[in-house]
Parts: C-alpha cells; sequence; structure tokens
C-alpha cells in the first residue's frame, strides 16, 4: 500500500466529524437530540453492575439501597451529556430496568418505585402522564389524551361497576377494601384494565388525528401510565388474574394496554432472542413512567429508541435505530440496550457480546456496512463524554467493518484516478454502489416479509420536487422527487413522483392499490435520503485526491461533493468536511516524505 493510501485512510478518522455531516458536537450536549446522554447513562449503570452492585428494588428497612447509588451514577452521566433532570431520570430508570432492575416494591412503608427513585435523586420535579409528550414522529401528542379520556370515563362510571358513594365508613381507603373482594377481585382490575384500555385507544387515536401514524407501543405505554396514576399500582388482584404475587394491577394495565394496542404477548430481544412478557414490560414501564416527571420529547424519543432494542420494533412502532433503515444519529440508541442484555448474557465479556453486534449489523440493516460505520461514530462520540462498557463494545464489534470500508474505498479511488477517472466520477461510483446495495437487499428483506418476488430500481432521486429554491435543488434531502421501477411477481410499477404525486394521491384518494407497495418504495429511498450520517463515499475519495496531488483541497472537496449529489451529499456539510479532511492528507504526505 502508498502512502497516499495511508494518508487518506488516516486522514479520514483523524476528526470523529468528519465520518458524518449530523452535528454530532450539539449531541454531546444533549442539543436536538439525547442519545449521547442515554448511552452515556448505559456506560455507568453496566459499570456499577459488572462490579456487581445490586440493582435489585426492595422494601427493606433502609434509608437507601444499593440501586439508589447506581441511578445516581447514571443520571449524572446522562446530565454530563446535556441531559435535563427529567430525561436523565428517564434514562437512569429505563436502562436499569432492562439491566434486570424491578419497577417498583414493597408494602406502604418501604415501598419504592424505580421511576419515582430516579426522579428525585435527580432533582426533577413531580408532574403526571398528562405532561409526558410523546417522541417526535413528523409530528407529537403527548399523554393529555389518555388522561383526558379516561377521566371523562370515569365520570361516567365507566372504569369500575362499584359506586363510592356506597362504601360504607371503615371500608374505603382499608384493608377490607384493597386486601379482599371488593378491592382485589373487582375494583382494582376493573379501574387497571378499563382505564388502560380507554387511554390506550385515545393515544391511538391522537395520533391520527394529528396527521400521523400512531405508535402502538407508545400508546400502550402512555395509557398504562395514565391508569396506574388512578388505580393502585402494585395492587393484589383476584386468583383469576393470575398467580398470587406474579400478577398485578400494574400487569393487568399492561395487558389491556397491550390488547388495545395490537402489541403481540411476546416480544424479543435482538442479539440474545430473549424472550419478553409484553404485559409486563408496558405495565412496568408505565409505572415507571407515571412517576419520572416530566422529560421532554427528545428525551423520550431516546426512551422510544430504546425499545427498538427488541426484533418487533417496527410492528410495534417503537423508533428507527433498530433498522432496516439507517437513522440520523441522533437516534441511535437501541444498540446500548442490545449490548447490555448481550453484556449480562456473556457476563461482562465484551469480545463474545462484540460479536453479537457485528451479527445484528451484519443481518438486519439495508446497507450493513454503512450501519456499522454509523454505530462506530456515535459511539465513538459518546466516549468523548463518557466511557464504558457499551460504548467500547460497540467498537469494538463495529471496528473492523469501519477499517475495511475506508481502505476499501482509499484504494479504489487511488487506482481509479491513477487511471483518469475525476473524483467526481469516483464519488459517483461509490455512490451507485451504495444505491445497487440498498435496492437489492430492501428488495430481499421485504419480499421475505410479503411473500412476494420483488425487485426496486430508484430510477430518479433528486432535489426540487415541489420548490425551485438554489437549496432544495442542491440538497435532496429536503424536498426529493424521486421515480421508482417496481416489479412484484412479474408486474411492474412505476412510481413517477413518489413524495410529491404517488403519496398525496393515494391517502387522499384511497388508492389501495398504491397503498400496498408505496413501502416498497418508501424504505430505500428514505434510507438514502438519510446518508448523511455517513459521508466516507465523499471524504475517502477527496483525501486521496489531495494526497495525489490532483488539485487543491477546496477543490477536490467541492468535486467530491458533486460526485455524491444522488446519494451521500444529501444534506449540506460533506463539502467542509472533505475540506478538513483532503487538508489533513496533504499535511500526513509532507510528514511522510522520505518513508
Amino acid at each position: 500500500m502508498n502512502n497516499e493510501i495511508y494518508a487518506a485512510v488516516m486522514a479520514s478518522i483523524s476528526s470523529i466529524q468528519n465520518l458524518t455531516n449530523d452535528r454530532i458536537e450539539a449531541l454531546t450536549k444533549g442539543h436536538g437530540m439525547t442519545n449521547i446522554g442515554a448511552i452515556c447513562a448505559a456506560n455507568a449503570i453496566s459499570t456499577e453492575l459488572f462490579r456487581g452492585v445490586n440493582i435489585q428494588l426492595t422494601d427493606e428497612d433502609s434509608g437507601s439501597l444499593e440501586i439508589d447509588h447506581v441511578l445516581k451514577k447514571g443520571i449524572e452521566a446522562a446530565e454530563e451529556a446535556g441531559a435535563s433532570p427529567a430525561n436523565a431520570a428517564l434514562f437512569a430508570a429505563t436502562i436499569c430496568y432492562f439491566a434486570g432492575s424491578n419497577a417498583q416494591a414493597g408494602v406502604p412503608a418501604g415501598n419504592r418505585k424505580l421511576g419515582a427513585l430516579a426522579r428525585m435523586i435527580a432533582g426533577a420535579d413531580r408532574t403526571g402522564v398528562i405532561a409526558v409528550p410523546t417522541p417526535k414522529s413528523n409530528n407529537k401528542v403527548s399523554g393529555f389524551a389518555a388522561v383526558q379520556a379516561i377521566y371523562n370515563a370515569m365520570a361516567e362510571g365507566k372504569l369500575t361497576r362499584i359506586d363510592g358513594r356506597k362504601l360504607p365508613l371503615g371500608v374505603a381507603g382499608g384493608p377490607l377494601y384493597g386486601h379482599n373482594t371488593l378491592g382485589e377481585d373487582i375494583g382494582f382490575p376493573e379501574v387497571a384494565m378499563n382505564s388502560a384500555r380507554i387511554g390506550t385507544e385515545a393515544m391511538m387515536q391522537a395520533y391520527w388525528g394529528a396527521g400521523i401514524s400512531a405508535s402502538p407501543i407508545i400508546s400502550a405505554i402512555l395509557g398504562a401510565a395514565a391508569a396506574l396514576e388512578i388505580v393502585h399500582p402494585d395492587a393484589f388482584v383476584g386468583e383469576e388474574y393470575g398467580g398470587f404475587f406474579e400478577v398485578n394491577s400494574a400487569y393487568l394495565a399492561g395487558k389491556a394496554a397491550c390488547q388495545a394496542a395490537g402489541i403481540p404477548e411476546k416480544l424479543h430481544m435482538r442479539g440474545t432472542d430473549e424472550e419478553y412478557d409484553s404485559f409486563r414490560l408496558v405495565g412496568d414501564l408505565g409505572v415507571i413512567l407515571k412517576d419520572i416527571g416530566a422529560p421532554t420529547v427528545v428525551g423520550m424519543m431516546s426512551f422510544g429508541e430504546m425499545l427498538c432494542a427488541f426484533k418487533e420494533s417496527v410492528e410495534i412502532g417503537a423508533g428507527f435505530s433498530g433498522g432496516p433503515i439507517m437513522p440520523p444519529l441522533g437516534h441511535m440508541t437501541a444498540d446500548a440496550i442490545i449490548v447490555l442484555r448481550a453484556l449480562i448474557k456473556f457476563e461482562g465479556n465484551t469480545e463474545q457480546a462484540a460479536d453479537i453486534v457485528a451479527e445484528v449489523k451484519k443481518n438486519e440493516w439495508l446497507d450493513p456496512e454503512i450501519a456499522a460505520v454509523a454505530l462506530n461514530t456515535i459511539a465513538r462520540k459518546t466516549e468523548q463524554v463518557r466511557r464504558g462498557p457499551i460504548t467500547r463494545t460497540m467498537i469494538l464489534g463495529t471496528d473492523g467493518v469501519r477499517s475495511a470500508a475506508i481502505v476499501r474505498r482509499a484504494k479504489k479511488a487511488y487506482e481509479d484516478i491513477k487511471a483518469g477517472k475525476s473524483v467526481e466520477d469516483v464519488v459517483n461510483e461509490l455512490d451507485l454502489e451504495r444505491k445497487k446495495t440498498v435496492e437489492t437487499r430492501a428488495a430481499a428483506m421485504l419480499g421475505a416479509m410479503t411473500g412476494h418476488d420483488i425487485k426496486i430500481e430508484i430510477k430518479k432521486l433528486v432535489g426540487g420536487a415541489r420548490r425551485c429554491h438554489p437549496f432544495t435543488n442542491s440538497y435532496y434531502g429536503f424536498d426529493t422527487d424521486a421515480d421508482i421501477e417496481l416489479t412484484v411477481d412479474g408486474k411492474v410499477f412505476e412510481l413517477i413522483g413518489l413524495g410529491q404525486n404517488v403519496i398525496p394521491d393515494a391517502i387522499f384518494n384511497d388508492r389501495k392499490d398504491l397503498l400496498e407497495i408505496i413501502p416498497l418504495a418508501a424504505i430505500p429511498v428514505s434510507e438514502l435520503q438519510l446518508s448523511g450520517h455517513s459521508i466516507i463515499n465523499i471524504t475517502v475519495p477527496a483525501a486521496v485526491a489531495a494526497a495525489m496531488k490532483v488539485t487543491d483541497p477546496k477543490d477536490v472537496a467541492k468535486l467530491a461533493e458533486k460526485g455524491g449529489k444522488s446519494c451521500s451529499a444529501a444534506i449540506p456539510g460533506a463539502r467542509e468536511k472533505a475540506v478538513d479532511v483532503a487538508k489533513m492528507a496533504v499535511r500526513i504526505m509532507e510528514s511522510m516524505e522520505g518513508i
């Protein structure tokens, strides 16, 4: 390998910022997204976990538990990365839960709840589900919808058959109600299940009314949380509902919420294949969320992304960081939970857990190579704030792929430029290769899901679908004009103007024929629209060209960005990053003279 390739490779990785167009320095202080705060919390909590600290909640007669210390460490780590107290509390509580903590424990004196503990340690104010927003998915709603619907039903006497006006003195508020027929067999189960069902349905309706797809899992958790603000959240229930000490009111709220939202009874962790009871999961997360305070929209986005650790994340509407589409780096949170569970499975062995990371990236993403590079980038950026077992494992599981990806691009650029090709041509060829990978793997994945033989070809991908502004004409990610040819079982469909023509036509004219096939086009197009998270197709060739003295770094960068206009340069910023990398390559070449 010659010095130009060495210089280009080293320049490409010299600053983590230059691997992406995403503003990852802003993420280190929680601006816009909070996933670095969540991953930092996971680093801190996993460090304590593998030291042998007990993270179980108990009702022991003590002023503190070991988990108090763990929660504090997680909260401090999240706040170091800019998380607000309520967001930090949410991250720490959720990560502890996935690490094995129980959501609640205890009798009235000594009772502890994970969300409440985290909130108090963080110093966040108590609010309520009414103030909890959903994650943003184009638009967003809030738990107000669930609370309002439940209270309306309550006023109409629809939550339980028990009329509180009839309760005799000495019964209301005491064990004759709470630990006998009236409470355990009737009142608690009815209020828990009816409230959770009504709240969940109201959340789904709110999403739809805001013009967005409903998230079943977030609707269910907020529906359950709103119910658990009313019903005794850890009440025993009658034996018809399950075993003593096995099923409580929170479980029943989770069950009703899941059934209302259409969530499968079992969920499965990516990588480890661990099975989760979705009724218990939703009930427990509802207990956490009702007590956590007022997390922000971006805090709830990271919470939702953690739930993408489940294989069923697309089905339950969890978020975007579980694949198959690679989202912007600020979404990438699911891997923190996947790695946490893998480390627990392998008793802290990072090598074995890293193999899980590598396997998940290889098999569950449209472009495995780019997905691995992207995770490596956000993990390394997180380590600038807080190191730990989670990011160490992420890096170990993706470093090989990242290294190979950069070297391969550097070699190709060197050989092609030496053979007379322009930098623009090299970048364009790399992007066409990525486009083909996305088309082929999207067709294979969607074909396996639907049982059809599918072929996908993106014929056009440019900006300016509806606008003539120079910005949107230059960067197709903001006003995408996409034409796609789909072949389904031999039948060809031409989707001309996917975003501006086909999708509105399908929705407003109830075109079921189009609604069925739009996902086959939307998924690969979205993957390419979001390409700005990893721009090595632009920066590496620019570094090689600068090292080869094709022209000066600024001109090299301009040509490289131009070559990526139909893929990697979906959003602005690549040119500036390419200039930095190209200048560094020249500097390295000067230092290598005589070697």
